[in-house]
């Protein structure tokens, strides 16, 4: 940066005359007040300037003609001038009455080029630097644009790559900018090292965090990358996961990443200190608000005496007494746990202490990072807004919320102070990920053969948070389509409202097909944290087409048929609520916790079926090994339907059970069924009631790296279907129903229970997680269907 500055004449010859008369001192401060007060001009003139107008140069100065100005104005305006990155040069000068600008211009770039790039296309690198196509010329932007090149290789494993820059003039001050880059190779983690862990072993650890060693597969992943940034929040992880388990005393030594040029790999080592494990001792609550009992308020400590120590238990029942305090009008309460360790007992007493606290109110909620996710869908997750009392509890539940989204793969949520000292600004820190799922589904069975169902999914749709999913899937003898959306705040509310749409074809029976289509509409809301509330109205209208009654053997569905043909289809309308609780650590792979649902359904409102069904189900997840990564899994369900009114339940009413709540059978593959005269087994009857439970149990396969992500699980499974309420008419073959041999029985209809064993595969591929599974009934009636391999697969994207 150049700047210049001439006195006046006039000034000149009076710090003259003043130097003959005065010591040195003397010249030196009258002349500094002579430059402070005395520098007056008349114009302004600005040269060199060719694409840039004049009049923006005088618009950036802070010096006007006819006003005094010193030596700090014209540092001011130099930089003003500087800082448009219009200039790569500014001087400035006074001449007479007359205060000359004189500017270099920057060249303007023609285009911004990449050459020698593979792993990352030119949009992404465009995205990353400042320099652009018609913008101004900068050297000190250029060299940032450098370093930005190489960060973003770096996020990719790339950090050895090599960033060249060369300028190629062009005529008219323009000039093209060509980034030569050499890729290098990928930079790998050759392994992760714990270091002082007795209580779990590395693999274990390894899961923990997100820092992952490199793989056959790790090229789609990514999640070999090394980066500083990441290994600082793999230490908070692990030290969230010890103090969730007793280990309160836990902390990480050190962490380091080694590199051998070499190979161009990293060597990670965590050190930890793991401490003893305690559990916890007595616990109370104390109130210093006037009002707050604290009595009543001991029914919402989840800490209880003697459990294992956990973090997350005593913020959750942080959470809880400030919800309660503030509904009772103590929007500030501060509630803060006050820890006392016994050491000789392993034990850690904790006091809760409700205090009045500071007040302070939100200034501003800033969110930063997020590339595609509306700030509106982040900002909503708040219980509180701008010019809200600040509580820091209501934060907390704000990032839990966020990070259940599973719209972002990190959430950071600070604060700043604000203008004033009892204001503060939050600050969200969020980073996208993929939302995206495609997912493939199938089986076989001896009866149908192959099926499958392809389907995709978005549950950030278009970054509103709004869910949408559309699916294909058949196999030999069906097809089935639906389209499914979810607006997770109806009207603004906490109200989630959606729709699917669906139609199904189903060609199995013999003498007809079945075709099934209609529209479900939805609506719910969370009741608390772990308890959610929904209701539905759902129309199906059902069709049965190809009928050729002579050729169906059934008679209860030969009877159905024929009614519905004669009244041109069969219309069901129903009303339903269900109850849902979950307290899961995790939804892709629990370990720990409960989710449980019960739904009532009523079909009715003057159309052609009229029942009550009622289905339940709850499932257990408990880790039976830490060090060894066992979970395992119970489960049990159960289910009724009754008629309402006169009439008896249609054949196509009943409840059916197959593969999907009892592996090794088909689909409607036990319960009762229908026989003929003969003794032939001509269909399945459906029943009123079933239960099952499951038994699971599942682990990493051994003698494989836990990098791959294969788990392999073993599982029982039971179940009975029973009952049935088919009128005795129905079973005697109507007129036309030549193959139906009648008068016909249902078999079955007692509680036998099957059971089957099996063993599969877990697979958390890059595509998503892949199952596969062979159950071999065990106990059966030798009128079942059985379908013993299945599998699945979904990926997201």
């Amino acid at each position: 940066m150049k700047a210049g500055s001439n006195l006046l004449n006039a000034v000149s010859a009076i710090a003259l005359g003043a130097g003959i008369v005065m010591t040195g001192a003397g010249v030196a401060t009258l002349a500094s007040v002579s430059v402070a007060e005395a520098a007056v001009v008349s114009r302004i003139d600005v040269r060199g300037n060719s694409r840039v107008d004049a009049s923006t140069v005088r618009g950036n100065l802070t010096i006007t003609p006819g006003t005094r100005f010193n030596n700090n104005d014209i540092d001011d305006s130099v930089k003003r001038l500087f800082s448009t990155g219009l200039f790569s040069d500014v001087r400035i000068s006074v001449s007479g009455s007359t205060l000359i600008v004189e500017v270099d211009e920057n060249q303007i770039v023609n285009q911004v080029v990449f050459n020698g790039n593979k792993k990352l296309k030119d949009a992404d690198l465009k995205r990353v630097v400042q320099s652009r196509q018609l913008g101004s010329f900068n050297d000190t932007v250029l060299q940032a644009d450098v370093q930005a090149i190489r960060d973003a290789y770096s996020a990719i494993g790339r950090s050895d790559a090599v960033v060249n820059t060369r300028l190629v003039p062009l005529d008219n001050g323009r000039v093209n900018i060509a980034f030569e880059i050499n890729e290098g190779d990928r930079t790998k983690i050759a392994a992760i090292n714990f270091v002082g862990n007795q209580a779990f072993g590395d693999g274990r650890l390894a899961d923990v965090i997100t820092t992952k060693r490199s793989g056959i597969l790790s090229f789609l992943t990514r999640k070999d990358v090394y980066d500083d940034d990441k290994l600082r929040a793999d230490e908070e992880l692990l030290r969230r996961f010890y103090y969730n388990r007793g280990y309160a005393d836990f902390r990480v030594i050190s962490s380091f990443a080694e590199l051998d040029e070499s190979s161009n790999e990293y060597v990670v080592t965590i050190t930890v200190e793991e401490g003893e494990r305690y559990v916890f001792g007595d616990v109370s609550i104390e109130s210093t608000v006037p009002g707050i009992d604290s009595e009543s308020l001991r029914g919402l400590i989840e800490t209880r005496s003697g459990a294992v120590y956990s973090a997350e238990d005593v913020e959750d029942t942080i959470l809880a007494i400030a919800d309660r305090v503030a509904t009772q009008g103590y929007p500030f309460a501060q509630i803060t746990p006050r820890g006392d360790r016994d050491f000789n007992n392993r034990t850690i007493s904790v006091v809760y202490l409700v205090d009045e606290g500071t007040r302070a109110y939100v200034e501003r909620i800033e969110i930063r990072g997020n590339t595609r996710t509306r700030d509106y869908v982040i900002r909503r997750e708040f219980d509180l807004s701008e010019g809200d009392a600040f509580n820091q509890v209501l934060v907390r539940r704000a990032k839990k919320r966020l990070e259940a989204l599973q719209f972002f793969s990190s959430v950071d949520i600070s604060t700043q102070p604000g203008s004033q000292p009892d204001r503060v600004i939050l600050v969200v820190n969020v980073e996208d990920q993929p939302t995206g799922e495609f997912g493939v589904g199938g089986g076989f069975s001896n009866s149908d053969g192959f099926s499958a169902t392809v389907d995709i999914t978005e549950k950030n749709f278009l970054g509103r948070g709004q869910f949408i999913r559309a699916s294909v899937g058949g196999g030999e003898d069906s097809r089935e389509y639906s389209l499914s959306f979810t607006e997770p705040y109806f009207l603004g509310y906490r109200l989630a409202a959606g729709f699917d749409i669906f139609r199904k074809t189903d060609s199995s029976y013999t003498g007809f097909q079945e075709e099934n289509q209609g529209i479900n509409l939805r609506i719910g809301a969370p009741i608390t944290e772990d308890l959610y509330f929904s209701t539905a109205f759902k129309y199906t209208q059902s069709k049965y087409t190809g009928v050729s009654l002579a050729s169906i053997v059934s008679a209860p569905e030969a009877n159905a048929v024929n009614r519905t043909v004669n009244r041109g289809g069969h219309d069901v309308a129903s009303l339903s609520y269900t109850l849902s609780y979950s307290t899961l650590d995790d939804r892709q792979l629990p370990r720990e916790g409960v989710s449980a649902y019960l739904t009532q359904e009523y079909a009715g409102f003057g159309t052609d079926s009229e029942y009550i069904k009622t289905t339940a189900s709850a499932n257990y997840f408990h880790m039976l090994s830490e060090s060894a990564d066992m979970v395992g899994r119970v489960s049990a369900g159960a289910g009724h339907v009754t008629s309402v009114g006169n009439g008896n339940l249609r054949v196509f009413d009943h409840l059916f059970v197959g593969q999907q709540i009892i592996r090794g059978f088909d689909n409607r593959g036990i319960g009762p069924r229908v026989f003929s005269s003969a003794g032939a087994n001509v269909g399945a009857a459906g029943g009123t009631t079933y239960f099952n439970g499951t038994a699971e149990v599942s682990a990493p396969v051994p003698m494989l790296s836990r990098e791959m992500g294969l788990r392999f699980n073993l599982f029982a499974d039971a179940a009975t279907l029973y009952g049935n309420d088919i009128a005795a008419g129905d079973l005697t073959c109507p007129a036309g129903a030549v193959t139906c041999a009648g008068p016909q029985s249902v078999v079955g209809s007692g509680m036998e229970w099957r059971a089957s064993l099996g063993a599969g595969i877990t697979w958390a591929s890059p595509f998503g997680p892949l199952r596969v599974y062979y159950a071999e009934p065990v106990v059966k009636e030798n009128y079942d269907q059985v379908k013993k391999f299945g599998f699945g697969a979904s990926t997201r994207f």
